[in-house]
């Protein structure tokens, strides 16, 4: 495979992780108001998000460190599209008795 084709998958990987990474953690804060055991949730989205990342990022390099930080710089534009889609929306504080504060 040449060097461009492998540069290019390697920024398309590290983007689709980043994007599914970032999109599952906010899925995970957006439940966990509801969430009936919401540290267990929080500790297992994280423990997947990281399997994913660091397997992702493993089979992505490949034991090339140009590939990798290719990788690692389209996971961080992922992050950005990310936040700028739905980093916008703030959700309503809820006070201590639980209703939403005005």
């Amino acid at each position: 495979m040449s060097s461009i084709m492998s540069f290019g998958l390697a920024c398309l990987g590290g983007f689709a992780l980043g994007l599914v990474y970032f999109a599952s953690l906010w899925l995970t804060v957006q439940r966990l108001p509801t969430a009936r055991h919401a540290a267990a949730l929080a500790m297992g989205s994280l423990l997947g998000r990281v399997a994913l990342a660091v397997v992702g990022f493993y089979l992505i390099g490949a034991g090339d460190w140009r590939r990798f930080l290719l990788a690692l710089a389209s996971f961080v534009a992922a992050r950005l599209l990310v936040v700028r889609r739905w980093g916008e929306s703030r959700p309503t504080p809820v006070s201590a008795e639980g209703d939403a504060a005005t």
